[in-house]
């Protein structure tokens, strides 16, 4: 290996790790992603123990919850966002992803509802 090969190596490997440093987060985004997922998790949880509210309180109150904790999740632990190309990338790629899945299941499942309804009758 020539000492040009060397320099080459070495500032792609430092060019990679300036870029993967720059798209992870830091141990505050870390941290404020934990602590909004742990109150986003307590607040519904003691709604429903407690037994003070109506029954469609708490459940608009868990829905919108799990919705904002989508949100965290992806924003402070998967760092999906449209700031950046590659975070716009990364942020379509999850989008088309999850709604193959969820379209999959969904299917699935409505399958298998109306091949149970057919086999009834």
């Amino acid at each position: 290996m020539s000492l040009s090969d060397i320099q080459v190596l070495e500032q792609a490997n430092v060019s990679h790790e300036q870029s993967h440093d720059a798209s992870h987060g830091d141990i505050k985004s870390y941290l404020i992603g934990f602590v909004l997922s742990v109150l986003l998790t307590v607040v519904p949880f003691a709604m429903v123990m407690q037994g003070g509210y109506s029954h469609a309180v708490v459940l608009w109150s868990v829905v919108t919850m799990a919705v904002v904790q989508i949100w965290v999740h992806l924003k402070y632990f998967l760092h999906l966002n449209f700031v950046t190309e590659e975070g716009k990338a990364s942020s379509i790629a999850f989008i088309f992803s999850a709604s193959i899945i969820v379209m999959v299941v969904g299917l699935s499942v409505w399958i298998i509802y109306e091949s149970n309804a057919m086999m009834m009758y």
